[in-house]
């Protein structure tokens, strides 16, 4: 049994716990031990999440499996890019999965639930960036249908960033 809610401020450590673990998964030799602690300690934090989760753009999903929380999604509608042709495009900012639900397919599930917000909101797409390195990602984005549009250097600390392409996928 698969569940998707709208997650709320009181959702705020749940969503800790699934980025950190998610992130550490998926980036966590992407740099040094150093860079990626303190990373991690200033972005997967309750406060941080609250204070995300406060503001009405973002739009926090958790999917659920047999009632046990799986991972989340986090998109932003009308949120614009240089290197997007319109406007009335989704950001997917955030589409994490617990590894022990990766075999699943829970984050399909997630990501079609995505899109159907998102063309319930009259966008004409959604864009990401995933690190170039992450192949399992990318892999994922490529076969549902995102194209590499650009790249990005996403800042891991002062001195390290990861290489990123950025994809876009229309409706």
């Amino acid at each position: 049994m698969i569940t998707i809610l709208q997650a709320a401020v009181n959702d705020a450590k749940l969503l800790v716990r699934i980025g950190k673990s998610s992130f550490l998964e998926s980036h966590g030799m992407s740099a040094s031990q150093e860079d990626i602690d303190a990373y991690v300690k200033l972005k997967f934090n309750v406060s941080t999440f609250k204070e995300e989760l406060q503001d009405s753009s973002n739009h926090f999903y958790i999917i659920y499996h047999h009632q046990i929380p799986a991972g989340y999604s986090k998109i932003i509608f009308d949120y614009p890019h240089e290197k997007i042709p319109f406007k009335n495009v989704t950001k997917l900012e955030r589409l994490y999965l617990l590894k022990e639900f990766h075999h699943l397919k829970l984050g399909l599930e997630l990501f079609n639930f995505s899109v159907q917000e998102s063309l319930k909101n009259h966008q004409a797409g959604m864009w990401l960036f995933v690190w170039t390195e992450n192949v399992k990602a990318f892999n994922f984005y490529n076969k549902v249908g995102f194209k590499i549009v650009g790249s990005h250097d996403f800042k891991i600390s002062e001195t390290h960033y990861n290489p990123n392409h950025q994809m876009l996928l229309t409706y």
